[in-house]
């Protein structure tokens, strides 16, 4: 951990109203460290930044904000990172604009392991969720760490499937690293922070702008290899980080729906323009090189195969299977949407399903 008086520094240029993140370079670029930026005198940061914004890096230098940061990153599991630092995640150097400081909370190790966004709509519809719920799991135990904006629908339940196995999550907020939000996902968000990473560049007490959103989206694609939309609608804020994770020379993914829901224009929109489908995670894990891990299928889980007995060869409602197996409702459905993936089963009318072969 860098000493306090150098992290302050950082945090101090971090918290200089209006100078942003080019700016903040290119005072590192023509200074060096944070230190020798606020020692230097009015005349020569003019030469760099605007007379008002030198003013500002100049004033206030034992502001209570710095304090207070100083304070929260002396907790067990707080940190902040900062373009100094030699685990600060190589893949977001890549970017245009990387962020000068990272608020991290939670298994800091995390950065340094191969992500995968997946991301989509907030007013997600039940098969949508499931499948980024099932997709996640099934990528986080392949290894990949599972990268997301900790919003409602789409992306909550990615951060679910990517804590179920050993890739585990990473939220990235639009808000300060001590705020979770929504407050509907503030429990989700909590276990985050315990068994996976939460990540902010903006300081601490941000409240949600609508503004930092769109900007966070930049850190959840360049931390990744690339980027699913599981589900998104034309006008959807997810378009905007697969858009942001093309221009960064990730790769782009989308999966497939009905032609007729709006819930799945946004997705064949991508494809279109070149995204690469996804029908399984296999799919994506072939594209991404990583083509030795088997997604567990019906032939290698025991338990889904229990299921596909217990299924019969008529179809057969969830209700049923449930009095069948004696599991729970929840359990049944994500096994058949898994044995849907797999080619196994296929959902009928009237919420039955039926088996293929």
């Amino acid at each position: 951990m860098q000493p306090d008086a150098e992290l302050a520094a950082w945090i101090k240029l971090s918290l200089v109203p209006g100078l942003g993140g080019q700016s903040l370079r290119r005072l590192l670029a023509a200074f060096g460290m944070p230190q020798q930026v606020l020692a230097a005198g009015r005349a020569a940061l003019a030469r760099i930044v605007s007379v008002e914004i030198a003013g500002r890096i100049l004033s206030d230098l034992d502001s209570p904000a710095v304090d207070a940061a100083l304070e929260w990153v002396a907790v067990e599991g707080h940190a902040v990172l900062t373009l100094a630092d030699g685990d600060y995640p190589r893949p977001l150097l890549e970017i245009p604009d990387p962020p000068a400081l990272l608020y991290l909370r939670g298994r800091r190790e995390l950065i340094a392991r191969p992500g995968l966004a997946v991301v989509g709509s907030r007013n997600a519809t039940p098969q949508g969720v499931s499948n980024a719920e099932q997709f996640a799991r099934s990528f986080s135990a392949a290894g990949l760490t599972i990268v997301s904006g900790l919003a409602l629908g789409i992306d909550a339940a990615a951060h679910r499937g990517g804590l179920d196995r050993a890739g585990s999550t990473i939220a990235v907020l639009g808000t300060g690293a001590d705020i979770l939000y929504p407050q509907r996902n503030r429990a989700l968000g909590e276990r985050i922070s315990r068994e996976g990473l939460i990540i902010s560049e903006f300081p601490l007490g941000t409240p949600p702008h609508g503004s930092n959103f769109p900007r966070r989206n930049r850190i959840i694609s360049g931390l990744t290899r690339g980027c699913l939309v599981v589900e998104a609608a034309l006008a959807s804020g997810s378009l905007i980080t697969a858009r942001l994770a093309a221009e960064q020379g990730r790769e782009v993914f989308a999966i497939p729906g009905s032609i007729h829901s709006p819930h799945t224009k946004g997705c064949h929109a991508l494809i279109k323009q070149g995204a690469k489908l996804v029908e399984s995670a296999q799919d994506l894990l072939q594209e991404l090189g990583m083509e030795g891990f088997e997604a567990p299928t019906a032939a290698n889980n025991p338990v889904l195969t229990g299921l596909l007995a217990d299924l019969g060869y008529d179809p057969c409602d969830i209700d049923t299977l449930c009095a069948r197996s004696g599991l729970t409702a929840d359990a049944v459905s994500a096994m058949l949407l898994q044995l849907e993936l797999d080619g196994k089963v296929e959902s009928l009318p009237g919420g039955l399903y039926q088996r293929t072969s």
